[in-house]
């Protein structure tokens, strides 16, 4: 609708501001067929965010008198679009970076992906990687970097915020880049399997964690400092948090560790089915500021952002890119992160979800 594009080019800086952007990183550089950078952009986001094809976006393009233009004419200004929507995305993103507050922000972070397209691709598994934060008491997305499936999950890819927690699951252990959180003024909330890390005690010797695990059984909940080891660098001396799950949930991840092991084609060990009844966590946090209770809290909140990833596929429709050409895939994909970013602001209008503003 006319009146909400509006609306969209305001809150993107207006007009001159996307001229001045487009011919930076040279997604418009003169007028032709599409007279300026709005229009350009009104063109490029109908095409990958609607169901159209490239012949019937620029027939409705036509039809509505936004421009005359072809299919492959699109095709061409779509490839040329990439950097142009990622500079709008990261404007976006520092418009709505949180300001100070009493409250220390808390940063989920976690990945998400969408399948490349074409025989080759998925013969190959190649997907889209959307590395990504999610700010509370915000609730929005606070940085977004989008790769091939080539680049790893890394718990220090996000930018660090100077006194942020950082939530993150299993996949995201990683001692070096934990102890570099922690020298950047951050501190961090982490899901830990049994045998992610080798455990240490004070003494620097071995810890056999699922002992401890079994030790507290009758208790069904730890709060202890421990270690961990380095490839680089002195043990990071954290804590460590581990409360024993509720039968039901219990019985549900000892079934799933059991199908894992069929389907890998391995026997299952003693350890992981005790581990398998309790939620570990490490974390920097000092016990005199952040009570257990306060940390298993903190960690329960990473759900939001698989919220998020859920509004970002379903209301606004991400899914693997058309076409198999990195130039063409990469603009529809940012197009997608733009469009929930201008959305965010809007979201408790169009679903039913209760804010968390007290979680931090």
């Amino acid at each position: 609708m006319n009146e909400d594009w509006t609306n969209v080019v305001v809150r993107l800086g207006g007009a001159e501001t996307l001229k001045v952007t487009a011919r930076e990183t040279k997604a418009f550089l003169r007028p032709r067929e599409i007279t300026n950078a709005v229009d350009l952009l009104r063109l490029i986001l109908a095409y990958c965010l609607g169901e159209r094809g490239l012949r019937s976006t620029a027939a409705w393009a036509t039809s509505v008198g936004l421009v005359d233009i072809s299919n492959v004419a699109l095709l061409y200004r779509l490839r040329q679009c990439g950097d142009w929507l990622a500079m709008l995305v990261g404007q976006t993103l520092a418009a709505a970076a949180p300001q100070a507050s009493r409250g220390r922000m808390i940063r989920i972070i976690d990945a998400t992906t969408v399948p490349k397209k074409g025989a080759d691709a998925r013969k190959r598994n190649q997907l889209w990687r959307i590395h990504s934060a999610f700010d509370l008491p915000q609730e929005r997305f606070g940085h977004f970097e989008l790769t091939d499936q080539q680049a790893g999950e890394t718990l220090d890819r996000i930018p660090v915020v100077a006194g942020e927690i950082r939530l993150a699951d299993r996949a995201y252990l990683q001692p070096d880049r934990m102890a570099a959180l922690i020298e950047a003024g951050a501190d961090f909330v982490i899901r830990a399997g049994w045998k992610s890390a080798r455990w240490l005690d004070a003494k620097g010797h071995p810890l056999d964690l699922v002992a401890e695990l079994r030790k507290a059984a009758a208790r069904g909940l730890i709060d202890r400092p421990i270690w961990i080891r380095r490839k680089h660098g002195a043990p990071l001396a954290l804590r460590l948090v581990a409360v024993k799950k509720p039968a039901q949930a219990a019985a549900e991840a000892r079934r799933k560790a059991r199908r894992g092991a069929q389907r890998g084609g391995h026997q299952l060990s003693k350890q992981t089915l005790d581990a398998a009844d309790w939620v570990i966590l490490v974390t920097s946090l000092k016990p005199k500021d952040f009570a257990t209770a306060d940390v298993l809290a903190l960690y329960r909140l990473r759900w939001r952002i698989e919220l998020g990833f859920k509004r970002l596929k379903s209301l606004i429709g991400l899914k693997g890119p058309p076409g198999t050409d990195e130039r063409s895939a990469r603009p529809h994909v940012l197009a997608h992160l733009l469009t929930i970013l201008l959305l965010e602001p809007l979201i408790d209008e169009l679903e039913d979800s209760p804010r968390l503003a007290e979680a931090a």
